[in-house]
């Protein structure tokens, strides 16, 4: 008997959480971005409102507002993104116990054992938990439903938002196999174009090639694309208790126009780092390394690293580690397509030890001590909003920002 796996993938998630604060803006279109004063900032997520004036993930404010002069921009509060993840799948936990959370706004569930239950079929339990969610937290999911987890990933992202799509073994050719391989989970340009020069564009074309032929062509990779084309992937859903921790923490981003010069190589390393310190903290975890990974215009990669004197969960120390990597290894005016920073060598924080840090030029305080400094404005932001409180260093070049203008 096939197996029932929801995919649910909460809709425009940060800039839903947001509305929440701000009901009067729900039909405006709207941002969220890591500093909504500059114009170098980047969008971090956009409502269906902003979605209609092609605002995109990544792009810069500046570019967000040319396309959308009216675009109302919210600041970033990750830690209520966390809240709220956390919220949503402990309403998936009431519908089954096999539940394995993909990322912040998405998890898998594996349904197969409590359909009885609830006396209805994967569909009718999607567009139960649709509700719930939808009614106690005022968001809204897109739930995919199919016989595996690759495939129910595919219908959750098959009509957007607030909708369910079931995937079958009667329909997933007639609705999945037209599609543009590039649509295909883990399908990512280079692959894309490795493929397309051998004919291959679509997933019908994808799953109609030989296996082994995919494989000496991408290797390991071939065979895995080979299998979730054709439906025979059948990882099973495994709970998040019984998830192994992690070893690294990353966070990377294509953007949509290059990033030249020092400031904006900042604001987009300020946006990842933000996020993978808000993921570390989560997950009560340091990093002796930080990595960065930088791709060019014509897709040359490199990646470099750095071990860190200190282990560390402040976002502002993986920024200036990151800083540093990129200045020794990238030419100044040099384009970046795309970014990544992972925070590498995870060490539970409780182990990490007390330190110091050289954090100004007189007498240096204890790392525990600042330490409990971020993690206590990381609190007063959660309650009051992350402008209310910030660095003076920060504050000074936000008004130095202002007179430029």
């Amino acid at each position: 008997m096939d197996r029932v796996i929801l995919h649910c993938d909460l809709n425009s998630f940060y800039a839903s959480v947001e509305l929440l604060d701000h009901p009067e803006l729900r039909e405006q279109p709207v941002a969220v971005c890591g500093d909504p004063e500059s114009r170098h900032g980047i969008i971090l997520a956009k409502n269906e409102a902003a979605k209609r004036f092609q605002v995109q993930t990544a792009e810069t404010v500046w570019q967000a507002r040319k396309k959308c002069p009216g675009l109302v921009l919210l600041p970033a509060h990750h830690e209520k993104y966390h809240h709220y993840s956390r919220l949503v799948n402990e309403i998936y936990d009431r519908f089954t116990d096999l539940v394995e959370p993909f990322s912040i706004d998405e998890s898998w569930l594996d349904v197969t054992g409590s359909l009885h239950l609830f006396r209805t079929d994967g569909k009718g339990l999607a567009d139960r938990i649709r509700q719930t969610v939808r009614e106690e937290l005022g968001l809204t999911i897109s739930v995919g439903v199919s016989f595996n987890k690759i495939f129910a990933k595919m219908g959750s992202d098959y009509k957007k938002p607030d909708a369910a799509t079931a995937i079958t073994r009667e329909n997933y050719q007639e609705l999945l196999w037209p599609l543009p391989v590039s649509h295909l989970i883990f399908v990512g340009r280079a692959a894309a174009r490795t493929l397309g020069g051998y004919g291959i564009r679509t997933i019908g074309d994808l799953a109609r090639t030989d296996r082994t032929a995919l494989t000496q062509l991408l290797g390991k990779q071939g065979g895995t694309l080979y299998e979730y084309a054709t439906g025979a992937e059948c990882s099973p859903v495994i709970p998040a208790r019984e998830l192994p921790p992690p070893k690294s923490v990353g966070n990377g981003l294509t953007f949509p126009r290059n990033l030249v010069g020092w400031e904006e190589l900042r604001a987009g390393v300020t946006l990842l780092s933000d996020e993978v310190a808000a993921r570390l903290r989560q997950l009560d975890m340091k990093c002796a390394t930080v990595n960065i990974a930088v791709r060019d215009p014509n897709f040359r990669d490199i990646s470099r690293q750095k071990p860190l004197g200190v282990p560390t969960y402040l976002a502002r120390e993986l920024v200036q580690a990151a800083m540093a990597l990129l200045k020794q290894s990238w030419a100044p005016g040099s384009p970046v397509r795309a970014l990544t920073v992972t925070a590498q060598n995870l060490i539970p924080a409780d182990q990490t030890g007390e330190q110091l840090d050289l954090l100004s030029p007189g007498a240096p305080p204890q790392r525990e001590k600042v330490e409990r400094i971020e993690r206590t404005m990381d609190g007063i932001r959660k309650r009051y909003g992350k402008e209310v409180i910030s660095s003076a260093r920060v504050k000074e070049r936000r008004g130095q920002e202002k007179g430029e203008k």
